[in-house]
């Protein structure tokens, strides 16, 4: 696979044409790597007066990326036109190549698992999920539906209707259904939704290993420790736009218009915090009994000057932390800034 590229800033296409904005949009698009297995180009998608989705550009390849963004931000539209169930108001969705609404092979090659819990309760999951191979006329549904539930670690001879299933259980099941009929593309919304921490570890263990296969796995979610977790390539959707992409620490290097907190614990803090102000490394401190926190625009400038500072004062350190690395704080930041 090719090495990730550099993150970009998401182009702010204004609805109503604004000719700059599309000019850069055009140049990201310009600048975007070789096509994928998904490849959405400058798609808009409107309800009404609604704006759903607003020039939104991207590419996925194999592995798992995951689509980051606050509930109402846009990311089940983009599955749903990914998936051909409804049509771009502007711009193009490309999955394999082809056009999903149009293409009935593409379909077959794409298994969704939808965010809304709707499984025909009165059903087992054998058959709840013989019937999504019998939708996609696999040859022998039984066979494909039992290698499917065991794959999900679920058991086919289990003849409880899926109404009495956990909430895990029932994502599971989802899961068998969209994996039945071997799909090369994993359209995922929101899988992670309600299950336990051992639950959710399985689950994420299990997408790794199917992006490891080759496909494409593409997964929703608004939680910011699953995708952490998942420690998968990212886009980050904002109301309605991407706002960022790459991975986390990526993320963080589009924030270099303000500064990163460090905490620095030491001995002789004041004396500290005042040798960073006097070098220039810092454009702010606070002191914390024991713990300097530090605002800086020149990170790496103060990782390499901290312990000589330290050792000149005689002052001991105990221990340098980014407070402003993890995904939380660069999701906040992405969404502000729309």
């Amino acid at each position: 696979m090719s090495a990730r590229p550099r993150p970009v800033p998401a182009p702010s296409l204004d609805e109503r044409g604004d000719a700059a904005a599309e000019s850069r949009a055009e140049a990201i698009e310009a600048a975007a790597p070789p096509s994928g297995m998904v490849e959405v180009r400058g798609v808009s998608k409107f309800f009404g007066d609604v704006v759903a989705v607003s020039g939104v550009t991207f590419t996925v390849r194999a592995g798992v990326t995951a689509l980051l963004g606050p509930n109402g931000a846009g990311k089940s539209t983009l599955f749903r036109m990914m998936c051909g169930l409804t049509p771009p108001s502007r711009g193009t969705v490309r999955v394999l190549g082809a056009d999903a609404r149009t293409d009935r092979d593409v379909r077959g090659r794409i298994g969704l698992s939808p965010q809304q819990d709707a499984l025909f309760d009165r059903l087992d999951a054998l058959d709840f999920v013989k019937i999504a191979a019998a939708t996609h006329g696999v040859v022998d549904p039984g066979a494909a539906a039992r290698a499917a539930l065991g794959i999900v670690e679920l058991d086919p001879d289990d003849d409880r209707p899926v109404s009495g299933y956990s909430k895990g259980m029932r994502q599971r099941t989802k899961l068998a259904a969209a994996l039945v009929h071997d799909p090369e593309v994993l359209i995922l919304d929101e899988p992670l939704n309600g299950l336990d921490p051992v639950q959710r570890r399985r689950m994420i263990d299990l997408l790794e290993d199917l992006g490891a296969q080759g496909r494409c796995v593409l997964v929703s979610s608004h939680v910011l420790e699953e995708v952490a977790r998942l420690g998968s390539r990212i886009l980050v959707i904002a109301q309605g736009r991407l706002a960022a992409s790459g991975d986390y620490r990526e993320l963080r290097e589009l924030m270099d218009d303000r500064p990163h907190r460090i905490s620095i614990e030491a001995d002789r803090p004041r004396d500290l915090a005042a040798s960073l102000v006097s070098s220039g490394t810092v454009v702010g401190v606070r002191i914390d009994g024991d713990v300097v926190v530090a605002d800086t625009l020149e990170v790496d400038r103060l990782g390499r000057e901290i312990a000589p500072l330290a050792k000149g004062l005689g002052a001991r350190l105990r221990q340098v932390i980014p407070l402003d690395e993890d995904l939380e704080s660069v999701f906040r930041y992405l969404v502000e800034r729309r």
